[in-house]
């Protein structure tokens, strides 16, 4: 070859060059302008796939998506040949391949030309159709960073190898799709994430408006499901609180149902998990087998087989002795919880808990409204009724006195004395009233107390106490009205000057003990309607507690009127 045509030769060399760069950079420019086209991730990667092969001439291609567990969906397809579109794609969505295991492997970095590709050869194996003779393709990694992603295969009939040239911009195609990806999935964790939020602030609200109608913690633990179940689409949702150092299933919401489960008590494994829930104070993701765990006990027909992954929370309530667990269950065909997600649940559970620390002064509020009614019932008695009484028993007893100076007996100073008694009763049992209203002298201890009222009850109170810790406010007061009433019993029926009053604190619960050594139940007027409604108030204010009333009775041995009162814990 002459010198003339050497240059002629490397002139058109050279300008094949460029038009080959310069395709590069419009294939590169326009697969570029076509991700940023729209924030829809499949609609996104047929596109940019339908696009790249116009641009590259090839006729196939199809992307795979592969997770962290090795699993792989094919994601996007444009122009599958007949044989891997038969029965529903079903050659993309089963088996395996040289490719995918290789990018399992962690062998796969970068663009190569795969010889054998196992799909295509099963197709003709076993006579699945068509394959447009195809028998090649080239994989590219899909990448964002250190981050794999995926596989982009393209193929086109008849061709057996890919240039470097060719594989190079394959591999900045894939780049650009994997960057792509990687920015749809932050817009979709942001997006997800105001999502959550959204919804936690129409929850919060709801919550807000709905704790005055709780009156317990069990009212409001099935409120606070019921509410997660309106706002959130999650399938599973219980609160577990811990009662006396043991872990109890209070609500749950499945089954779009609430339910309460308040004598339902987690396992030992479960409860070891929720204990380090609880130290960590952070919210942690569930597997679907941990899930079943710590809900064993709740089994119902298909929620628990539709949960493949979940959440939990420690509540953090601020009372002592008070500690709840939240736990989500989130469905199959749902994205396992992300950080936005764990975040978002520690910023529910402290919603749930401010809306519980509103419900515990709310029953303070009552509580002390409550207080301050008796307080001015007393007064008003005391001012009133109790001076009335008094002045009639004095009445009496000068009307009695002037009838019965003379020496012949007035017949109406029978009757008079009479009035005198009966008023002398009135007044005693005012003064009692007055007592049981306003409970003077608990500030000295709940035992002090006591014996100050049977004293002015006219009995000698022996008091017996085991056990050094607080107890709170509102089982105090309970205790004081149950004993008043028991010592009043006494005074009336047992006919005895003495009685034993007992006080043992363990760290669980309280033992509360009032005995008599009288004529016992057996002799004592079961008639009394305020007797026996005197009892049943008692039993109530027990159980309302979560305790219990327990009465033994015998003519030989006196009457024990025993109430046991669960504690919260209380922290050193």
């Amino acid at each position: 070859m002459n010198k003339p045509q050497l240059a002629l030769a490397k002139g058109e060399k050279t300008v094949m060059s460029e038009e080959v760069g310069m395709q590069e950079m419009v294939t590169l420019k326009t697969i570029a302008e076509t991700l940023n086209t729209s924030n829809d991730l499949n609609l996104m990667l047929d596109t940019v796939v339908g696009k790249l092969l116009e641009l590259t001439g090839l006729t196939a291609g199809w992307m795979f998506l592969i997770n962290e567990r090795g699993d792989y969906a094919c994601v996007s397809d444009y122009n599958l040949p007949p044989a891997l579109l038969r029965k529903d794609k079903e050659p993309m969505r089963t088996g395996t391949c040289w490719c995918v295991n290789r990018f399992r492997d962690g062998r796969l970095n970068h663009a190569v030309n795969i010889i054998n590709c196992k799909r295509l050869e099963d197709a003709v194996e076993f006579q699945w159709g068509d394959t447009h003779d195809i028998t090649h393709h080239a994989t590219v990694p899909l990448r964002s960073g250190d981050k794999m992603l995926g596989l982009l295969n393209v193929a086109a009939p008849a061709k057996e190898h890919f240039s470097d040239s060719e594989l190079a911009l394959l591999q900045g195609v894939a780049y650009q799709i994997g960057s792509a990806m990687d920015r749809m999935r932050l817009y979709r964790a942001e997006q997800q994430r105001a999502d959550l939020y959204a919804k936690l602030g129409e929850f919060s609200t709801a919550l807000g408006l709905a704790v005055n109608e709780c009156s317990n913690s069990d009212a409001f633990s099935v409120k606070v499901v019921q509410l997660l179940g309106q706002h959130y689409d999650w399938p599973f949702a219980a609160i577990i609180q811990q009662k006396n150092g043991m872990f109890v299933l209070q609500a749950v919401y499945a089954d779009n149902k609430v339910r309460t489960l308040s004598s339902a008590l987690v396992s030992s494994e479960a409860a070891n998990h929720m204990n380090r829930v609880i130290h960590s104070h952070r919210a942690t993701s569930l597997s679907a087998i941990e899930v079943a765990e710590i809900l064993s006990l709740y089994e119902p027909d298909q929620t628990m087989n539709s949960i493949a992954s979940g959440m939990v929370v420690s509540l953090p309530y601020h009372t002592p002795g008070e500690t709840g667990v939240l736990v989500i269950g989130i469905g199959t065909g749902t994205a396992g919880p992300v950080q936005a997600d764990l975040e978002m649940l520690e910023a529910l559970a402290e919603h749930i808990a401010a809306a519980w620390e509103s419900l515990k002064l709310a029953e303070n509020r009552r509580e002390l409204a409550r207080l301050e009614e008796r307080n001015r019932l007393a007064r008003d008695l005391h001012d009133s009724v109790n001076q009335i009484l008094f002045s009639l028993s004095l009445t009496a007893k000068g009307a009695e006195s002037m009838l019965t100076a003379s020496e012949q007996a007035h017949p109406a100073a029978e009757a008079m004395k009479d009035i005198r008694t009966l008023s002398q009763e009135a007044l005693k049992e005012m003064r009692a009233l007055i007592m049981q209203l306003r409970p003077a002298g608990l500030e000295a201890g709940l035992l002090h107390a006591l014996q100050e009222y049977g004293t002015s009850q006219g009995l000698q109170v022996v008091m017996n106490r085991t056990g050094m810790r607080s107890l709170p406010r509102n089982i105090e007061e309970a205790l004081w009205r149950i004993g008043q009433e028991a010592l009043n019993n006494i005074r009336k029926h047992a006919d005895v000057p003495s009685a034993e009053v007992s006080l043992k604190l363990s760290e669980h619960e309280v033992v509360f003990t009032v005995a008599d050594h009288g004529i016992g139940g057996a002799q004592r007027p079961k008639t009394s309607s305020g007797n026996s409604l005197g009892l049943s108030i008692m039993k109530e204010r027990a159980e309302s507690l979560g305790g219990r009333l327990e009465i033994v009775s015998s003519s030989r041995k006196g009457t024990t009127v025993t109430a046991v009162i669960p504690l919260p814990f209380e922290s050193v």
